[in-house]
């Protein structure tokens, strides 16, 4: 009888005190309500009741105006700031100087690259996207094949990109003097090969694939083993050595006089300190100028800001250092070369569209067809994909 009387009374006590916590609660939330409301008056127009409730409540008030502060602040880092055109060339010019002067000149890109603009819109009619047009104007002018390459490649050493589009591949820049180090969308490989195997393909290979599931559904030609995506997603920790090539990119970081930062907003690529020399004191750092239109952590550590698109900038600088952006000539894109055909029973392996030769495209346009546009799959099906799965387990 004790026993029952005592677990009776601890049950009370339980339910007392949640219930005293959520009237706390509660009363918190109106005492919020109440200060939130009197704060946004003017001081002028309050009423003794609500000038009272911020007295009263000073602690509030301060948390209050904390959090105002620190939500403007972010807005201030999400808006988009433009240089006026005579500052924006003033910038590219003294850019410019520093290309010039550099003896390791060190590019990191973003996803701004591929932004589109009025120019992109206007390209030649061959261009169907953004992405098309970034490959035949931007970053051609780092192709081994080009004129602009041969005058820059004693300056720019090596191009570490966080994009998965693959079009600095297909732009021409040799293998060793690029890292892609969050994957490339158009290669596969084996790791069941020593070394691994990799296996280049003119579609999207991430059509299966999304967070933490990787395989693509395709074996390997040599060994059998399964093939996987080289995509590194939020959450990853990426290990291949190819195309991610982190130890191009660390000795490039380590030799580098000049770094170069187009259109990424470098929250990711500032947590990797090989990429900043911060091994060595700050005036023997290599000197930094980033090119974006909103606010980046590193800054404050630059030598130039340029508040920018990338493709208006590099249409500057390239008249600066009189250098002619060439065009894009599909025939030579390398991706044709590098590919590897499928066997024989993976024809139907993926749905989506592949890039086509010149001459299979003029065969489509011929015939009435659109040339076909490649679907991007980690960031849109596949990742969603993955995502809604784990949701639903």
């Amino acid at each position: 009888m004790a026993d029952d009387l005592s677990r009776v009374s601890l049950r009370a006590e339980r339910k007392a005190l949640q219930k005293a916590k959520i009237l706390q609660r509660e009363s918190d939330r109106n005492i919020v309500r109440l200060v939130r409301s009197a704060l946004k008056k003017p001081e002028t127009e309050r009423t003794e009741a609500e000038a009272a409730v911020l007295l009263l409540h000073r602690e509030t008030v301060d948390e209050l105006c904390k959090r105002q502060i620190r939500t403007d602040e972010l807005k201030r880092k999400q808006e988009e700031v433009f240089d006026d055109a005579e500052e924006l060339k003033s910038k590219v010019r003294e850019l410019a100087v520093a290309v010039k002067q550099a003896s390791h000149l060190v590019v990191y890109t973003g996803a701004g690259i591929s932004t589109p603009s009025p120019r992109s819109r206007t390209c030649a009619s061959e261009c169907c996207t953004k992405k098309s047009w970034y490959v035949e104007g931007r970053w051609m002018t780092l192709g081994p094949a080009s004129v602009t390459y041969t005058n820059l490649s004693t300056q720019v050493k090596h191009v570490v990109s966080q994009n998965c589009d693959g079009l600095h591949l297909r732009s021409g820049l040799p293998r060793q003097a690029l890292s892609e180090l969050h994957g490339n969308m158009f290669i596969e490989v084996c790791t069941s090969c020593a070394p691994i195997r990799e296996y280049v393909r003119l579609f999207d290979v991430t059509e299966r694939t999304s967070l933490h599931r990787h395989g693509t559904g395709r074996t390997c030609s040599i060994c059998g083993g399964e093939l996987r995506d080289t995509i590194v997603h939020f959450g990853e920790r990426g290990t291949l050595e190819k195309p991610l090539n982190w130890k191009g990119a660390a000795e490039a970081a380590g030799m580098a006089d000049v770094i170069l930062c187009l259109g990424s907003s470098l929250k990711v690529l500032r947590k990797y300190a090989c990429l900043w020399s911060m091994n060595r004191p700050a005036s023997k750092r290599p000197k930094l100028y980033i090119v974006n239109l909103q606010w980046t952590p590193k800054d404050d550590l630059a030598v130039l800001k340029i508040h920018g698109r990338c493709d208006d900038v590099m249409s500057l600088l390239m008249e600066e250092l009189n250098l002619q952006i060439p065009a894009y000539d599909r025939a030579k894109d390398p991706i044709f070369s590098l590919a590897t055909p499928l066997q024989p029973e993976e024809e139907d392996s993926s749905t989506r569209e592949v890039i086509a030769p010149l001459h299979q495209q003029d065969c489509s346009s011929v015939s009435g067809q659109q040339s076909p546009i490649v679907h991007g799959g980690w960031f849109g099906r596949g990742y969603g994909k993955g995502r809604k799965k784990k949701k639903a387990s």
